[in-house]
């Protein structure tokens, strides 16, 4: 295997884990049609991530965002939160995929 193509399987794999280690986060504290939405909005952008991992850099770079903005937590009273809403991620995760002309992955 290629050099690059170590690097962007690596790159990729790091991203899904990012994706999935949040996910189990949630699963943690969310139920119900909270946790069917942070569900699906991984699902979604697991499939963009495997989707662009060899597509331009703008491509990519335009997934990573919506990954690093799925996962970024901080900390509050000891546990970790989400900071932005799950209605706000959706709205990013969404846009992106229209842009990436991927509209069966709109959520």
């Amino acid at each position: 295997m290629a050099i690059v193509e170590q690097q962007i399987q690596r790159g990729r794999d790091v991203l899904i884990r990012k994706v999935d280690g949040h996910l189990t986060a949630l699963r943690a504290g969310l139920q119900g049609p909270e946790l069917e939405l942070a569900e699906r909005l991984a699902h979604c952008l697991r499939e963009l991530v495997v989707a662009t991992a060899q597509a331009s850099a703008a491509d990519r770079a335009r997934v990573r965002a919506a990954v690093h903005y799925f996962v970024l937590r901080r900390e509050s009273r000891g546990q970790l939160v989400p900071v932005r809403s799950l209605t706000a991620a959706r709205q990013l995760i969404n846009k992106v995929a229209g842009e990436l002309d991927r509209p069966d992955l709109v959520v």
